[in-house]
């Protein structure tokens, strides 16, 4: 049996680690190295800040303009759209503008500034291959693009051949294959998790995952400390959310539990539980206080 290979690169805004098992060496690398190549382009269709992007040109142009985009971010969007009905709109991906005025994100080079009342209704999909905006409105893709890189990772190494994968993007994590690997959460600081697998910890891991996917996210404790919002924003209220817990939610994809995340860190108790249950997804909720909750479903 091929001995497991382990790869790290900087990508998305983070350490992408890669390892695969089940392909001698040289196919292991190339199966790697075609996985980190189909990040690089995730990371080049869905950035905010990328003047080349798929946001850049939306962003670019006005509002009832149809654009057509790649079909990696329009899937992404149809995913979007997705958690944005489940959860009524907690989860929304035009919040962008409110992360740019607290200062979370720049400014986009933009001929509009959006509409306080746009939100994920406005995003119209068309065709299966371009996006038009009913009102002006900025998206951020963000950490769901993140998930979704790590999908697609995920797809390329099945498709190589190997028996076993992991893929963690510094809070995304997903494992392929058939055998059960434990993964903990590092709680760094009472507002920061970090998930990990690591076979020589003694305590109990958070959850074991076979073919399955965690995210975690949670409140920046600069932010906290400086009395500042975080980066996760509710799609409804337009307040900050996430207090001090930490989140992890589990999924079949790493896009949905990216995506989960921030529906949980939004606090409304009925509404998390039943777009959980839609998801077929679970959360742990961490609290310095009361330590973890588990939520699956509809108390």
């Amino acid at each position: 049996m091929p001995a497991a290979m382990h790869r790290a690169r900087p990508a998305l805004g983070t350490l992408v680690q890669i390892r695969v098992e089940g392909l001698h060496e040289a196919d292991a690398l190339r199966a790697i190295d075609a996985a980190f190549a189909e990040v690089a382009v995730v990371h080049r269709l869905m950035s905010f800040h990328e003047a080349g992007s798929d946001l850049a040109r939306i962003h670019g142009v006005a509002s009832g303009s149809a654009v057509a985009v790649d079909a990696r971010t329009f899937q992404v969007l149809q995913v979007a759209q997705d958690v944005a009905a489940a959860s009524q709109g907690v989860f929304d991906i035009t919040i962008a503008a409110r992360l740019v005025a607290w200062g979370k994100l720049p400014r986009p080079a933009s001929p509009f500034t959006p509409e306080a009342c746009a939100s994920w209704r406005d995003i119209e999909l068309v065709d299966g291959a371009c996006v038009r905006l009913r009102r002006p409105l900025w998206l951020d893709l963000g950490g769901i693009a993140k998930g979704y890189a790590v999908d697609r990772a995920i797809d390329i190494l099945r498709a190589s051949g190997a028996t076993q994968a992991c893929i963690n993007a510094g809070g995304d994590l997903r494992i392929f294959g058939a055998r059960v690997e434990p993964v903990y959460v590092r709680i760094d600081h009472p507002y920061v998790g970090q998930e990990h697998i690591d076979h020589r910890c003694t305590h109990q891991p958070l959850v074991e995952l076979v073919n399955a996917a965690v995210a975690s996210s949670a409140r920046d404790s600069h932010d906290d400390e400086a009395h500042m919002p975080g980066p996760h924003v509710h799609g409804v209220t337009g307040a900050g959310a996430g207090g001090a817990a930490s989140v992890s939610v589990i999924a079949d994809r790493c896009v949905i539990a990216d995506a989960l995340t921030k529906v949980v860190l939004a606090g409304d108790d009925a509404i998390t539980r039943a777009t959980l249950a839609t998801f077929a997804a679970r959360a742990c909720m961490h609290d310095p206080v009361s330590g973890w909750t588990i939520m699956d479903r509809a108390a």
